[in-house]
């Protein structure tokens, strides 16, 4: 008999490995990576530059298919999916933060958070996406474009977008990597907050040791593979 007590992971990988094949060899970018995440968990995943963690990302999203392995997103296993599949399922049930904002130019902030709700013909889609813009605190810029907008005020509407289809689950890939300091504090604050009420999993991607610890987990990406975060405290780490 199953253990009913026991809520089943969101996300599982098992013996994940990544390879981008050479002239006439391989790189290894990841190499049997385990990890298992529960339902509105917030896990960090630290790493140097160029280390793969942004890899990591997309393959637990279902960007990309890890060269071997499994990986289980809400009970599926994803690589085995056809992309129609993977795309649906990502579309309905998971959010994307990312560095770069990824807004689109020529749409108001209005328009970019109405996006993924129209797409689906959401119901009062456009009261939805004005409240999202509300908790962001950015309903008096909703008709500018995003070049009209600070970075800062860029990222508050990638995160309202983000949030507006209540997702199951968010990844935020170096979320606050293009802001200045202070600003960066400000939308990690509201990136947990909200995460906090909407009872969402994020998975964070980030240079950012300080940010990883307010995180529930933190997990070391290094030499492709995962491995617990050191918890010895080390002064010079949270400046890598």
């Amino acid at each position: 008999m199953h253990n009913t007590q026991s809520p089943s992971p969101i996300l599982t990988l098992k013996n994940v490995h990544y390879q981008i094949p050479l002239e006439d060899d391989v790189l290894d970018i990841l190499k049997a990576c385990q990890l298992t995440i529960q339902s509105e968990e917030t896990l960090a995943i630290v790493g140097r530059s160029g280390s793969g963690k942004s890899t990591l990302l997309a393959l637990m999203a279902g960007l990309d298919r890890p060269t071997s392995g499994t990986i289980e997103l809400f009970g599926k296993a994803i690589e085995t999916l056809s992309e129609d599949d993977r795309a649906k399922i990502r579309a309905q049930q998971v959010g994307f933060i990312f560095q770069n904002f990824q807004l689109m130019p020529s749409m108001s902030a209005l328009e970019n958070v109405l996006m993924p709700l129209e797409l689906f013909q959401v119901p009062n889609a456009k009261q939805l996406a004005l409240e999202a813009l509300e908790q962001v605190g950015l309903s008096h810029r909703a008709q500018h474009r995003p070049a009209e907008l600070s970075g800062g005020e860029q990222q508050r509407v990638a995160i309202a977008r983000a949030f507006v289809t209540k997702p199951k689950i968010l990844f935020a890939d170096e979320p606050t990597g293009n802001l200045d300091e202070e600003t960066a504090k400000q939308i990690q604050n509201l990136l947990f907050e909200l995460n906090h009420q909407q009872k969402t999993t994020l998975i964070l991607v980030t240079h950012d040791h300080v940010f990883a610890k307010q995180c529930d987990r933190v997990m070391q990406l290094e030499h492709g593979q995962l491995q617990a975060y050191p918890t010895h405290p080390n002064p010079l780490a949270d400046k890598l």
